[in-house]
C-alpha cells in the first residue's frame, strides 16, 4: 500500500501546475505568453528558411555564403530557446509543432524550388528587419501596458540581436 501511495504522491506531484508569483498577474502572464508565443513562431519559420539557404547556397562565394548561413541559423537556434525558456519562467506553454509555428508566424514560409542567392539575402533581411518592427512594438507593449520590464529587457536584446543580423545581411547586399 506505501508503494501505491508514493506512486499516487508522485503523480499527483507532477501534475501541479504551479503558477510564478513575481509581482505579475495571471492576465499580464497570458498577454506576454501569447506574444512570445508569436515570436516563437517567426523564429522557427526564420530558422528553417535560414537552414534552407544554408543547403541551397551555390556559386562563386559558396564557402563564405554557406558559412555565413550557418552562423546565423546557430544563433537563431539558440534565440529559440531562450524564447520557449521565458515562456517556461513566466507559466506558459511554448508553441512546439509545425503546425503551430505556421498557424501562428506573421512570416511568410519559402516554399519556392531553386532561390538566387541575392534572393536569400534580401528575403532573410526582409523577415529580420519585420521581426525587429514587432518587437520593438512588444518592447513597448510590455514595458507601458503589460508594465513588465523583465520582459521588456528580454525582448529588447532579441531585438538588438536582430538588427545585428540585418545589419550583416544588409552589407551582404550593398
Amino acid at each position: 500500500m506505501t508503494t501505491e501511495m508514493n506512486k499516487t504522491e508522485t503523480k499527483e506531484q507532477g501534475v501541479r501546475n504551479i503558477q510564478p508569483n513575481i509581482g505579475l498577474d495571471k492576465d499580464v502572464l497570458k498577454q506576454d505568453n501569447e506574444m512570445l508565443n508569436a515570436y516563437l513562431a517567426d523564429l522557427h519559420v526564420l530558422y528553417i528558411k535560414t537552414r534552407k539557404y544554408h543547403w541551397n547556397v551555390a556559386g562563386p562565394s559558396f564557402k563564405e555564403y554557406h558559412e555565413f548561413f550557418e552562423e546565423q541559423y546557430h544563433e537563431l537556434e539558440e534565440m529559440i530557446d531562450q524564447v520557449a525558456e521565458r515562456i517556461r519562467m513566466l507559466g506558459g506553454k511554448p508553441l512546439s509543432t509545425m503546425a503551430d509555428f505556421i498557424g501562428g508566424t506573421s512570416l511568410k514560409e519559402d516554399t519556392s524550388g531553386e532561390v538566387k542567392t541575392l534572393h536569400m539575402f534580401e528575403r532573410l533581411l526582409a523577415d529580420h528587419e519585420q521581426i525587429t518592427r514587432e518587437l520593438r512594438n512588444d518592447v513597448k507593449k510590455a514595458d507601458e501596458e503589460l508594465d513588465d520590464a523583465g520582459t521588456a529587457d528580454f525582448l529588447t536584446g532579441l531585438m538588438e540581436a536582430h538588427e545585428k543580423m540585418a545589419w550583416m545581411l544588409r552589407k551582404y547586399l550593398s
